[in-house]
This record gives structure tokens, C-alpha cells and sequence, in this order.
């Protein structure tokens, strides 16, 4: 291992990490150096895939079936972390689901879901890591531009979600920032990844640069976040959308 990499010696946790955005920032961190841990719940396939690009860049993987809309598994995807490393500096919350459907059709199971995945778990999720993170700490969100932009119609609840997270980090930023620990939330526009897949063609004219987002350059805000270089940055949302929002 390479230990002038910005992470070397530092482990993380992806919740939501086997594939698109999480899976990329997986391998991100690994390759600046940190052990990485990923929880996924109906790809094992893809989380195994990408333990194997973690190991590739050096390190050691960790992929943990686990729910983020069932607090105890949350809890538990941390615990095995800890009992595998011996510590955690580094949280990537990324797990999140996109059911569309107007104000008049949306079910209040579909509402309930995206409520509980998208804000509950983002809450919980954060709460399980804080307490385990050292000074220095890093929590990274992965939000969406919906919540300065919701133009998409039947968009409504996930853009209420992605909107509640982006104040969510204000107020925990708040209450560890006297530890050191730094929280802050990635907003990316459309990218190329499974949950986009069938929309994403239509999208990219309306995107100024004229192109969707590649999870990998998602990943290389999260390393930044996640590095000692961004200390002085917390409590803040960054869209990254090829100017979709301006």
C-alpha cells in the first residue's frame, strides 16, 4: 500500500454502496488509500464486484447486507464495521430509492418507503457513525439537485426528501462540529447509473453542458469531502449538475 495516499490508514463506510454513486465512491476511497466497508440490499453480485475493486486498489473490503430502512440493521452494518477494523473515520451515506408519482397518485406505502429510506435512514445512519467517529471525523450525504430544482413532474416526495436532507446536515453539522467531525452533503444532478437509466436520455438536453454526470466524478467530491483539505467545510450542500440548477 501506498502510504502517502490521502486516506492511508483510514476506514470507511458506504452505506448504499454497491453500485452507481456508492459503488464509485467505494472505490474512490480506496484508491487514496482507506479500508472500505459497503452495505447493499437486493445486489450482492455488485457488492462482491466491488469488494473486488477495493482489494484491486490495495485494500481491504467489506460488503454487509443490510436495509437502510431498518434502523437495526444500521446499526448493525456498524457494528461489524467496527468489530472488523477497529474503527471508522469516514461515512458515506448514499443509500436512497426514487419512486415517482404525482401528488394524486403517489400511495401512501410508496410515500412512507421513500420517507423512511431517504430521510429516517440518512438520520439513523448518522447517528450509528457519529458516535464512533474521532475527531476529524468526515460524514458525507449524497442528496440530489432535486432539492433546489424539482422541474420533473411526478418528482414531488423524492425532491421533499433529497430537500429535508440538505437542512438535516445543517443542524448535525451543527451539533458535532465542537468534535471536529465535518458533515456535509453532495447534490449531484442527472447521472449515469441504474436508477436513471430509463430516463436519462430525455434529461440531457435540458442539462447545459449537454451530458449526464459519471458516478465517478461524484466520487471525486466525495474524496475531497472526505480529506483533511476540506476541514474547513461543513454543514454545506454541493451541486454538481452540469448546470442544471442555475
Amino acid at each position: 500500500m501506498n502510504e502517502n495516499r490521502e486516506l492511508s490508514g483510514k476506514v470507511g463506510i458506504v452505506f448504499g454502496g454497491s453500485r452507481g454513486i456508492g459503488a464509485a465512491a467505494a472505490r474512490r476511497l480506496a484508491s487514496d488509500g482507506a479500508d472500505v466497508a459497503l452495505t447493499y440490499v437486493s445486489a450482492p453480485d455488485r457488492a462482491a464486484q466491488t469488494v473486488k475493486a477495493i482489494e484491486a486498489a490495495g485494500q481491504t473490503g467489506l460488503a454487509i447486507a443490510a436495509d437502510s430502512a431498518d434502523p437495526e440493521a444500521i446499526k448493525a452494518a456498524v457494528a461489524q464495521t467496527l468489530d472488523r477494523f477497529g474503527k471508522l473515520d469516514i461515512a458515506v451515506v448514499n443509500a436512497g430509492i426514487l419512486l415517482m408519482g404525482d401528488v394524486a397518485s403517489v400511495s401512501l406505502e410508496d410515500l412512507d418507503r421513500m420517507l423512511n429510506v431517504n430521510v429516517r435512514g440518512v438520520f439513523l445512519a448518522i447517528q450509528a457513525v457519529a458516535a464512533h467517529l474521532p475527531h476529524g471525523g468526515r460524514i458525507i450525504t449524497i442528496g440530489s439537485n432535486t432539492a433546489v430544482r424539482s422541474g420533473y413532474p411526478g418528482s414531488s416526495v423524492y425532491s421533499m426528501t433529497k430537500a429535508a436532507v440538505a437542512v438535516m446536515v445543517k443542524g448535525i453539522a451543527v451539533d458535532l462540529a465542537g468534535r471536529g467531525i465535518t458533515v456535509n452533503n453532495i447534490q449531484p444532478g442527472p447521472t449515469v447509473t441504474d436508477m436513471t437509466v430509463a430516463h436519462i436520455e430525455s434529461l440531457k438536453p435540458l442539462i447545459p453542458v449537454k451530458r449526464a454526470g459519471e458516478p465517478d466524478e461524484i466520487a471525486g467530491l466525495v474524496s475531497y469531502l472526505a480529506s483533511q483539505e476540506s476541514g474547513y467545510m461543513t454543514g454545506s450542500s454541493l451541486t454538481i449538475d452540469g448546470g442544471l440548477a442555475l
